[in-house]
């Protein structure tokens, strides 16, 4: 299906130097018909709400301090995860959390992560589901690749599971069980 593409007058957004540029913006379909090979959830399975956005940090306790004593929020205690080589807290924003992520030591798949990114940065981003078997299998189908085989348990005591980054727009996305 051909791209339907949009131009945008830069000078209508008020970018001086740049008025005589345009942008070829895609329209909200492009998106989904784009991208035929991934088709929408059916009616075994849906999307729930974002639970949270993990940053990974390379000094926990820094960042703790931050979120609680800066910017006021409620964080939890940091909680150690061996089974998924690192230490968590949250922090609660009221309509979602932000979950801070540390290594447990140098296999961490964080202590990777902040190897390339010392600062560290956004890591991944977690959305709940329904029913995460059927998320699953229905995925597989779809040819979404996941990290492990099967759904493991997360730091909320639920199922999870990691889909790769390559199929999903370049977003490390993890399901969890609502």
């Amino acid at each position: 299906m051909a791209r339907v593409l949009k131009a945008v007058a830069v000078s209508s957004l008020g970018l001086g130097l740049f008025s005589r540029l345009q942008i070829p913006f895609p329209t909200v379909r492009m998106f989904s018909t784009s991208q035929s090979s991934h088709q929408v959830a059916g009616p075994v399975w849906n999307l729930g709400r974002l639970n949270h956005v993990a940053i990974a940090v390379p000094d926990l306790e820094k960042a703790k301090a931050f979120y609680e004593n800066v910017l006021g929020a409620q964080v939890s205690e940091a909680v150690p995860l061996p089974e998924h080589g690192v230490s968590v807290v949250f922090v609660n924003l009221g309509n979602t959390k932000m979950e801070l992520l540390h290594p447990l030591g140098n296999e961490s798949p964080i202590a990777g992560f902040l190897q390339k990114n010392k600062a560290g940065g956004m890591h991944h981003i977690c959305i709940e589901v329904d029913d995460i078997k059927a998320a699953v299998m229905d995925l597989k189908e779809k040819k979404i690749r996941s990290l492990s085989e099967e759904a493991k348990i997360g730091a909320h005591g639920k199922p999870v599971i990691f889909l790769h980054p390559k199929d999903c727009g370049g977003v490390l996305v993890e399901l969890e069980q609502a």
